[in-house]
């Protein structure tokens, strides 16, 4: 599942493609791919415009006003203008296989393609093409609240570490509360967003840490180190266009990323550990794999399953 340096891939072309941009049509193919009402999203969105492109965790969602781009471009001679404030959303998630194509409008039609977008000035589609159908779009409300308003199915859910509203002091005090082992904890959207399992394991081999360490028993600077080998390995991990290990994750152009090249432990049983040489293990996790180096992330002896 796309992860969150993935998620902010497509963002940001969706930011650079289609922000600004009024929809002039919407036609659903697959009544799956809507939550909430397949059948009134094509009048939801219609004469609506894109404010921008914006994003929480492995969550994707643009800003819908009412009126034109032209519209808000109108001020009164000597006035300043206030940005708009858009009361509704199109949220997207990605789910497995999910993808967000900017397409030209006169393409053909992908086999898998569930939601299509057109634009007043004619230029190039919004695509939702999904594979295996887990991910979704909905037009949901926005919430408006500090630091950031959201839309109101993700109000749940924790700010990301790549976020300003992001609390490290916070994050700290909740995760010792846990109880529980720090790659859980980890991947819990509810505590912080955005990490999966790919980049918890990256990030617990970078702090040395074991992914059933309690959480409890973390100090707070191992916590500031762990934090900053998420926000470290995320950041790099966005800088190479996320990771794609298929054909199913790509941007907005149709363009894999290629930090998989650069992974450390995860999908690298038996393979040398990059820092001391030692083969890679990979153990049963939640009905998934974890990957870590047996010498540097030793198995602790009060370990949480």
């Amino acid at each position: 599942m796309p992860e969150l340096p993935e998620v902010e891939v497509v963002r940001r072309g969706l930011d650079r493609w289609v922000a600004g941009r009024t929809i002039a049509s919407a036609e659903v193919l697959h009544p799956r791919a809507v939550r909430r009402n397949a059948g009134e999203l094509p009048d939801q969105l219609k004469g609506r415009t894109i404010l921008s492109a914006e994003r929480r965790g492995k969550y994707l969602w643009l800003p819908l006003h009412d009126g034109t781009a032209a519209d808000e471009g109108r001020a009164v001679e000597g006035e300043a203008t206030e940005p708009p404030v858009a009361a509704e959303a199109l949220l997207a998630h990605l789910g497995m296989s999910g993808q967000l194509l900017v397409v030209d409008s006169l393409a053909p039609l992908e086999k898998h393609l569930r939601v299509r977008l057109g634009f007043t000035d004619g230029g190039p589609d919004l695509r939702f093409v999904d594979q295996r159908t887990f991910g979704h779009v909905l037009v949901a409300p926005m919430v408006h609240r500090s630091p950031r308003p959201v839309p109101e199915p993700i109000t749940h859910i924790a700010a990301d570490p790549l976020e300003s509203a992001f609390d490290d002091a916070e994050f700290a005090a909740r995760l010792r509360r846990r109880r529980t082992g720090i790659k859980r904890a980890l991947l819990d959207q509810s505590l912080i967003s955005g990490v999966g399992n790919i980049y918890a394991d990256e990030a617990l081999w970078r702090a040395r840490l074991h992914w059933a360490r309690p959480t409890e028993t973390l100090s707070r600077p191992a916590i500031a180190e762990l934090l900053s080998a998420v926000r470290e390995v995320m950041s790099e991990a966005l800088g190479q266009g996320g990771t794609s290990f298929d054909s199913l994750y790509v941007n907005v152009n149709g363009e894999s990323g290629y930090f998989d090249r650069s992974l450390a432990v995860y999908g690298r049983r038996d393979e040398p550990c990059p820092r001391c040489g030692t083969p890679v293990r990979r153990e049963a996790f939640m009905n998934r794999s974890s990957y870590s180096c047996p010498k540097c992330q030793p198995t602790p002896r009060n370990a949480r399953p």
